[in-house]
């Protein structure tokens, strides 16, 4: 999840006690991308905008509540799917938040990276997200969070609108405190599907039917052909033959259970390290993508003034459930603030596949940025 901090214009209307506030809020970034042995093999420019508005009230016995959707998703408000949208209700420490928003597991968990970059580039192979089961289905999602003191728990669902499935659930917890020096935190989170939507998530009819949503077309070698980036696949030249080589004889699976924990610590002195784990279980049919996936994320950062800088390291073992298959990768990001809402943003990350056992396939990619993010 990338962190932009936003300067809000806003009209507000009060009547007593309750109160609504529009606000209108905007990001913009300009630069050069590019990378060895991937999709941006030659350096590109890079531009991108997107306006947000967020709307938010009061009512009169003090529950809160809003509603946030990009500019850039307007076209996509269908009642039971999410086009990005968010809305929330809240009171006290209980809140509800829909629409595209984390499950428990992510809310939970810290992601092992720090910094940003305009084209996410400080990310790589080795990067987990923490989006868990987040999307199995359409992507709506409800979680409902309460804080008390340090702790916020948390609870989530996201359903199967065609009613084939049973729901994804999560649930989460993190705790935060201060020592001495320090800000200490940690995060545990597990979310659970069907693991029959799993299994079948290869089969032909199934898969066919949910390869928008889900991204498990029935055919691997078909699906990485077609997909730039998918396990380093470059369509034009021949790096699909390592992910056809890598897939032979194995179908892609959705994740039915997921667990993680993490912990992060920011010193006064700007150091910030975090360190995330988890482990994934995609199908339990046997000869299949059925392997646990496990994933370790490191990071480490330091702030001093205007100047953030940022490295981390992340890796997978049976990758997708496919046995023996490792994605690992570093990155790194430097991050200047000029102020007023503009930043100078230089990424770099680095992605290995490979599968040390199973014959010594292997493939590298590099990819970096390198511009000004702005916020208005």
């Amino acid at each position: 999840m990338k962190k932009i901090l936003f300067a809000t214009t806003a009209l507000v209307a009060t009547a007593g006690a309750a109160s609504a506030e529009i606000a209108l809020s905007g990001s913009a970034e300009i630069g050069i991308l590019g990378g060895s042995d991937f999709i941006y093999e030659t350096t590109q420019f890079h531009t991108d905008i997107d306006v947000t508005f967020t709307m938010t009230g009061e009512a009169d016995n003090g529950l809160t509540f809003g509603a946030k959707v990009d500019l850039d998703e307007n076209g996509a408000f269908g009642n039971t799917t999410q086009g990005g949208e968010t809305y929330f209700v809240a009171f006290g420490g209980a809140r509800l938040d829909m629409g595209d928003v984390d499950g428990a597991f992510d809310a939970a968990l810290t992601e092992a990276i720090i910094g940003s970059a305009i084209a996410d580039d400080h990310e790589h192979a080795g990067y987990n997200g923490n989006a868990g089961l987040d999307g199995s289905y359409d992507g709506q999602i409800a979680t409902f969070s309460y804080t008390f003191d340090a702790f916020t728990g948390y609870l989530s669902a996201e359903i199967d609108d065609t009613g084939t499935f049973d729901p994804v659930y999560g649930i989460g917890m993190k705790y935060s405190v201060d020592v001495s020096n320090a800000t200490i935190g940690m995060g545990i989170g597990y979310q659970s599907g069907d693991q029959a939507a799993a299994n079948a998530s290869f089969g032909a009819a199934v898969a066919a039917a949910n390869a928008a949503a889900n991204g498990t077309p029935a055919d691997p070698v078909n699906f990485v052909a077609a997909t730039p980036g998918y396990l380093g696949n470059n369509p034009g030249d021949n790096d699909g033959a390592f992910a056809t080589a890598v897939l032979a004889g194995q179908a892609l699976a959705v994740r039915s259970e997921v667990i993680g924990v993490s912990f992060d610590a920011t010193f006064d002195n700007g150091l910030q390290a975090i360190v995330n784990y988890s482990e994934a279980q995609y199908s339990d049919v046997a000869g299949t993508n059925d392997e646990t996936e496990t994933h370790l994320g490191l990071a480490l950062g330091y702030t001093m003034n205007a100047l953030t800088v940022g490295v981390n390291y992340g890796k997978y073992e049976d990758f997708l459930g496919v046995d023996d298959l490792e994605a690992e990768g570093y990155g790194l990001a430097v991050n200047y603030d000029l102020g007023g809402g503009l930043e100078a943003q230089f990424g770099y990350g680095n992605s290995e596949y490979s599968t040390p056992a199973g014959g010594g396939l292997s493939k590298s990619i590099d990819t970096y940025s390198l511009g000004l993010a702005m916020s208005f």
